[in-house]
């Protein structure tokens, strides 16, 4: 399995891509290929002493930034280290790609470097995320503002295949996200949706309200773009927010101390639950070859992380359940 990394997306580039990417390479054997600045990285490599040996190294100076028109990805930063990586991708170099660049210039590239699957309406963000339950799938996660019924209906077919082929759910069960779990509730789209899914041959278990998704009940949960990105940055906020008091808690005294020391395991075992780090990023779920966007904030294990999920998406061919499953 080779997947090729920008080496230069991303608030924490190179050196944390540098190390998530030896760290995959290590830990789960996958070959790596990145792209960008050659000397960059291996200079910055050699002062924090990080063994590159293995990695190929496809070399750009241009770097499209957060600032740039995602749009330039397709003219002045074709050949930026997003836009090489894309066209390795394209011309079969590499399995997978990530990146945490420019999240507008990685969805533009996807679709016009790389395409979409024939007869799928919209591509979608698909973020995996904790719950009680263990972990689910929530998509769209802000790549479409806007869907019609039939458009969430695909991303619950997307859905489906990624939660069977890459985690083993034999019968996922799917929510719509709504304000109220009752069939009348919502727009018109999302009443539309609701009896559009209620059709359908896959485990369609209604819609679940927002404050319900942490208990679980759903494996896949269908949105539009907009409504996913707010749950997702506020599912995030709410989960360090939480950690960070409980952190406080526990230093408050000698006593808290104390019975910190006396869960100190349990409380360990909450804090990788609770990690949103090991599920690394997003793949762009309905392009023709498997693509996926990290936290612009990554760290070497969150970017570790990304690059085993694409890795994952790729080897459960989820993309070839998804173009048999739309194809017109």
């Amino acid at each position: 399995m080779k997947i090729v990394v920008d080496a230069f997306g991303g608030d924490n580039a190179p050196l944390e891509i540098i190390k998530g990417s030896v760290d995959a390479h290590n830990e789960f054997g996958y070959d790596i290929i990145l792209t960008g600045d050659e000397n960059k990285i291996k200079e910055c490599a050699k002062e924090n002493n990080i063994d590159i040996s293995a990695m190929e190294i496809v070399h750009t100076e241009d770097v499209i930034s957060m600032h740039d028109s995602p749009r330039s990805i397709l003219r002045e930063h074709k050949d930026s280290s997003l836009g090489l990586g894309m066209q390795l991708l394209a011309e079969g170099r590499g399995d997978g790609f990530v990146t945490a660049g420019s999240t507008g210039a990685y969805v533009l590239a996807a679709h016009k470097v790389i395409g979409e699957i024939p007869g799928l309406k919209k591509a979608a963000t698909a973020a995996v995320m904790p719950n009680d339950e263990g972990k689910f799938l929530m998509m769209d996660c802000g790549a479409n503002l806007t869907c019609t019924p039939e458009v969430l209906h695909q991303f619950a077919i997307m859905g489906v295949a990624y939660m069977k082929s890459v985690f083993g759910v034999e019968n996922p069960r799917v929510a719509l996200a709504n304000i109220g779990v009752e069939e009348s509730k919502g727009t018109d789209v999302l009443r539309e949706a609701y009896k559009l899914m209620s059709e359908q041959d896959y485990n369609f278990v209604g819609n679940i309200e927002v404050r319900d998704i942490p208990f679980g009940g759903a494996d896949v949960v269908v949105c539009e773009g907009f409504t996913g990105n707010v749950i997702l940055k506020m599912y995030e906020g709410v989960a360090a927010a939480l950690l960070g008091n409980i952190k406080n808690i526990f230093k408050t005294n000698a006593k808290t101390k104390l019975g910190y020391l006396c869960i100190k395991s349990e409380m360990g075992d909450f804090k990788k639950k609770m990690d949103y780090k090991v599920y690394g990023g997003a793949p762009l779920m309905g392009i023709a070859k498997p693509v996926a966007k990290a936290h612009g904030s990554s760290d070497a294990k969150a970017f570790k992380y990304a690059i085993k999920q694409i890795a994952d998406y790729a080897e459960g061919g989820a993309i070839d359940i998804i173009a048999e499953a739309v194809k017109e």
